[in-house]
């Protein structure tokens, strides 16, 4: 029996596609290996939040896992004092993390280390200059402890090897996929125009709309979307757009504001703020068409949960979407706003393309599966 670590501090902070992967990699490992000792690590220390969070990893009652908390002031005192502390008085063989190593921890613990994406070294201008100084000096430094490293997809481990200059055999890949909430919901969950209902007046979402989700930072390119939308909205039908995401988040991008007003669109913009978890697909399931403008991406899980409610997707043409997407997507130029809007258009009122694009996407999503993926990070740690 190994003793594996997993540091899951994302889960319960609606982080999104970061929390989104360690709650399911975790949950599908529980369901899948009883062989091996799992201590999982939080700075959460609410035994009511603690307790939802293992109900929820479905891992209340099995004795080969268990929640660790270990409170501490901020991010950096966790990585640098209070997790290596507790790491040296009970060191684990594997200790699983995402993107910064804990510092001073034995050499014989072996570090795995999952990076989302590596943006912030293409589009700098984007993040904040403390963020941007800790980024550019702790990744390296990860990288190099790591005795894993794990993208999201074959162009995030490419990128990963090519701007680190890494050995090839240190870095793998696993794909994110679609939660079982989206795929298989309990009886009684299922998607209904009742429960659509219910849903719209719950976020007071307009009858007819286009649809993002996901974070508001710079690189999501939601301006773009928002001119593009301008460009086309008189052609639409009454069609209107809602941008779903945590506008007190940190980074928000106060150029989406500005993109608002300078449109005079304060009538056709919604914002209804962060959805909870358990609204998602409805919320998808309400949209005419969901746009993922992205300027970068690790993978884009959104992409998946829109095709999984049978919602065509407008996506951007860089290689990761593409990857992800395959033939489900349709995808505009990020350098010109008038492709966008066209394709915006496109994608709203021509019901053949619709149509193909909605099958298409069904077929891709059984491409991605989260077993898969918790099964070749085991695979991972055994190897290790």
């Amino acid at each position: 029996m190994a003793r594996i670590g997993i540091d899951i501090r994302l889960i319960g902070k609606k982080r999104t596609g970061d929390e989104v992967v360690i709650f399911n990699l975790v949950k599908n490992m529980a369901q899948m290996d009883a062989d091996n000792e799992f201590e999982l690590f939080t700075d959460i220390a609410d035994e009511k939040i603690l307790k939802e969070i293992s109900e929820q990893l479905g891992i209340t009652g099995k004795n080969n896992f268990k929640i660790v908390s270990l409170p501490a002031k901020n991010k950096f005192t966790w990585n640098l004092w209070t997790l290596p502390k507790y790491l040296r008085q009970n060191p684990v063989d594997v200790y699983h993390t995402q993107y910064i190593t804990p510092w001073f921890v034995p050499k014989k613990i072996k570090i795995v280390t999952i990076v989302h994406d590596i943006s912030f070294n293409f589009f700098p201008q984007f993040i904040k200059f403390s963020d941007l100084f800790f980024l550019k000096a702790l990744i390296p430094i990860s990288l190099k402890r790591s005795d894993k490293i794990v993208g999201v997809s074959q162009f995030t481990r490419d990128e990963i090897i090519k701007f680190y200059n890494i050995n090839p055999e240190k870095v793998d890949y696993i794909y994110d996929a679609v939660g079982d909430e989206f795929l298989s919901p309990p009886a009684g969950e299922e998607v209904s125009e009742e429960k659509i209902a219910e849903v719209r007046k719950k976020y007071d979402l307009p009858e007819k709309f286009i649809l993002y989700m996901g974070t508001l930072q710079p690189r999501k390119n939601i301006p773009q979307l928002i001119d593009a939308y301008a460009a086309t909205k008189n052609k639409l039908g009454g069609i209107k757009l809602v941008i779903c995401g945590n506008r007190q988040a940190y980074n928000f991008d106060k150029k989406i504001d500005e993109a608002v007003a300078k449109n005079n669109l304060s009538e056709e913009v919604f914002f209804p703020g962060y959805i909870d978890e358990k609204d998602k697909r409805l919320v998808f399931a309400a949209a005419q068409a969901f746009i993922f403008p992205s300027l970068y991406e690790g993978f884009g899980i959104p992409v998946l949960e829109a095709m999984s409610q049978k919602v065509p997707v407008l996506a951007s043409d860089i290689p990761s979407l593409k990857e992800i997407a395959g033939q489900g997507a349709l995808y505009f130029d990020t350098t010109s706003v008038a492709d966008f809007s066209q394709k915006l258009y496109d994608i709203c009122v021509n019901n053949d393309l619709r149509a193909q694009l909605i099958q298409s996407g069904m077929a891709r999503i059984n491409f991605f599966s989260w077993k898969n993926s918790a099964q070749k990070m085991l695979a991972i740690y055994r190897k290790l």
